[in-house]
């Protein structure tokens, strides 16, 4: 697999621009012409409407980043954008299981960026992406880039937005009724997960993991003992996680892995080195020793079938966790083995897999220096490249989980 690096074009010159604005006046000066041009506000005769699918696991869906709204739709099979759904800046969006509806949790302004804060889940139909409805929850954490701050429960039933309002808390919503039900307290945790017939799971900074029972009527909260140093070894709040299994996969700063059985009494494993599952040296956290770290804003990828995590690598000292990788590596998280790496030539920040099982990486390059910010699409089996997607969005990307 080859990533051809790609020089970013550098904005129009005064004299371009010039020349732009001096032909559009002289079209508009052209009055004759203009009576038999088509109107420009009027629809495009060739442009139809039309509707799509329901969501397919070739699919995925690309925040367009902090510059530019909204989240386009991929085709992964033809490389193809099927649409946009509308979601506002610093929003997270969750994809209905059952494939009819798109839900965006957001916090808008009545003036912008400023006066009356309003803070909802928003819900777009998933044929026609048009607005179906507006659920009003207390508040929402404004933090973008990350998976787990809303996730999706209960069969699409169950909403979990996380919240910091005045501390840590969670707000739970009944997607069926359109309504919000209660807010939970969790100071000191974040990153959720749905825990199938109890609630959810959040890691919390005493390097514990917490397990709320949400059907109670005062929430029940139980917490494993630590196991990881947020302040020595942080965990990557971008990880693998699989519904169906109720499994998870986290990753920490110097590249520990550790897979934990989500429940009502979790079990966490014993963690590995991913180096050390390469057949390199295992990285540390002494200052100026350099080593193959993870990195990226989203740098792990988790496929569900078969059980393999994709890790975007790069080379350097402790606490470069935001270097994008120049490496993906392949894990076989049971037999814990590297079982491939893939070197790329346009360094990448995020990282996703789609669940089929034939299934596509997809990586987002870094728009950073020499960085080309387009969308690749690999053959995961092979690192072939099999499209690239110029100016596709810098953001988090999603693809149908199970």
């Amino acid at each position: 697999m080859k990533m051809m690096k790609v020089q970013r074009k550098s904005s129009l010159s005064a004299r371009a621009r010039y020349s732009a604005a001096a032909l559009c006046a002289l079209a508009l000066l052209g009055s004759a012409n203009a009576a038999n041009a088509a109107d420009p506000l009027q629809p495009d005769p060739e442009l139809e409407a039309v509707t799509l699918s329901a969501p397919k696991p070739s699919w995925v869906f690309v925040e367009r980043g902090f510059v530019a709204p909204g989240t386009t739709i991929y085709d992964t099979d033809t490389g193809k954008m099927l649409g946009q759904v509308e979601t506002s800046h610093l929003s997270d969006l969750g994809l209905d299981p059952n494939g009819k509806a798109y839900y965006v949790a957001e916090s808008i302004w009545s003036k912008g960026l400023r006066g009356t804060r309003q803070d909802m889940i928003t819900v777009y139909d998933s044929a026609t992406l048009k607005l179906k409805s507006e659920i009003t929850i207390p508040g929402r954490i404004l933090i973008g880039g990350r998976k787990f701050n809303f996730v999706i429960a209960d069969a699409g039933k169950t909403a979990y937005v996380y919240n910091l309002d005045p501390a840590s808390s969670v707000n739970v919503v009944d997607l069926t009724k359109g309504k919000f039900v209660k807010k939970i307290e969790l100071p000191g945790c974040a990153s959720l997960m749905p825990v199938t017939g109890v609630g959810f799971s959040a890691l919390c900074s005493d390097g514990s993991l917490a397990t709320v029972k949400v059907a109670a009527a005062k929430p029940e909260i139980t917490r494993s003992a630590p196991f990881f140093s947020a302040t020595n070894d942080p965990i990557f709040d971008n990880f693998g996680y699989d519904g169906v299994k109720q499994e998870a996969v986290f990753l920490t700063y110097t590249g520990q892995v550790y897979t934990v059985k989500l429940g009502a009494t979790p079990t966490i494993s014993e963690p590995f080195s991913i180096q050390a599952a390469a057949g390199v040296s295992p990285a540390d956290t002494k200052p100026l020793d350099v080593h193959w770290y993870p990195g990226g804003r989203q740098g792990l990828a988790y496929h569900s079938g078969t059980g393999h995590a994709f890790v975007l690598m790069h080379t350097g000292e402790y606490w470069t966790h935001k270097e994008p990788g120049t490496e993906i590596w392949e894990l076989d998280v049971a037999a814990k083995k590297v079982v491939k790496r893939i070197p790329l030539e346009d360094p990448a920040e995020e990282i996703a897999v789609t669940q089929e099982p034939n299934a596509k990486l997809i990586v987002s390059g870094s728009a950073g220096a020499g960085g080309s910010g387009a969308l690749y699409i690999l053959d995961a089996k092979t690192g072939e490249e099999k499209f690239k997607l110029e100016k596709s969005g810098g953001g988090v990307i999603r693809t149908l989980e199970p």
